[in-house]
């Protein structure tokens, strides 16, 4: 077994321990609702079988918790958690680019997992002055970022606040580009969401996650997913569409992957917006026959490309 360092553990379960009684707000229906959650989220963690620190910062939008791996002397890589979901499953994603890049992982604030739970606005600065401020307190100046859905908005906030703080960026399904149709989402997502959560069964999840992936249902995903459904006040607002002039002063390159049946974001709304508002895009890609989550067997073709991408002109 992968012998697991946990940084200052001790420390950190203070902490989040010392927050959880004081906060005067809760994302979470119940306190056991909370509880459930985070056990989920140790639980992916430690399957995940890596060498991994914990450590709590300070921001000035509340406690920020970030998972950090990888070989410490390797370049920095920010890996910013999708929407309504947690940070272990982002990492399930892209778990080969571990072996190459520090990772740092952060939870995103007010949103499930560890970080405070205070949520702050998508539509303006707040996201971008969050993400200075983590890379302030790990002593980085700029670093490369990959952001899955709500991430990629929230790199794309970044951008438009602090777009010298990005050396390379990845947008994986992205949010902060375009929409897919809301009519869709409703009968698709909604309403089979709010029919498990009224009465939870194995189909109902099926039926409410489904839409989500394209083919196989990834088990892990829809755990979380499910959980979250049933435990969490959802975080419905999402990143504002990022406008070109707004990436006037945005240099890095950025790839940008979009799924063909993502129904909250998909890949004919993304591409062709992508190319008019992103300065030196890389690549705008469509992924045949990928939903929103990704399937594991186009991970590795996902991963090869990605590291491709963040790998080149590296000197």
């Amino acid at each position: 077994m992968v012998e697991t360092f946990v940084y200052n553990l001790n420390h950190l379960r203070a902490l989040y321990t010392a927050r959880s009684i004081s906060k005067m707000v809760t994302i979470y229906r119940t306190p056991e609702g909370e509880t459930k959650i985070i056990e989920l989220y140790d639980k992916i963690l430690a399957e995940l079988e890596i060498d991994f620190e914990e450590t709590m910062i300070k921001t000035r939008f509340g406690e920020t918790h970030i998972i950090i791996t990888g070989p410490k002397k390797a370049p920095p890589l920010i890996i910013l958690q999708g929407g309504n979901t947690v940070s272990p499953v982002t990492l399930s994603w892209f778990l080969p680019l571990l072996k190459k890049f520090r990772v740092y992982a952060p939870d995103t604030i007010g949103h499930p997992g560890k970080s405070s739970q205070n949520r702050i606005s998508p539509k303006d600065e707040s996201f971008g002055k969050w993400v200075a401020d983590i890379l302030d307190n790990l002593n980085l100046k700029k670093a490369a970022f990959i952001g899955p859905s709500y991430g990629a908005g929230i790199i794309l906030r970044t951008a438009t606040f602090a777009p010298e703080r990005i050396s390379k960026a990845v947008l994986f399904v992205p949010s902060g580009i375009a929409t897919g149709s809301m009519g869709k989402m409703i009968f698709k997502i909604v309403f089979p969401m709010l029919m498990y959560r009224f009465r939870p069964t194995d189909k109902r999840l099926v039926k409410a996650v489904g839409p989500m992936f394209f083919g196989e249902i990834d088990r892990t995903s829809a755990e979380v997913t499910g959980a979250v459904f049933l435990n969490v006040k959802l975080e419905t607002k999402m990143p504002k569409l990022t406008t070109k002039d707004e990436l006037k002063n945005y240099k890095a390159p950025t790839m940008v992957m979009a799924g063909e049946f993502d129904v909250f974001f998909p890949a004919e709304k993304i591409i062709p917006r992508a190319k008019e508002v992103i300065p030196n895009l890389y690549s705008a890609e469509c992924l045949k026959e990928q939903g929103h989550f990704p399937s594991r067997k186009n991970l590795k073709i996902i991963n090869n490309k990605i590291l491709r991408f963040l790998e080149e002109d590296k000197k």
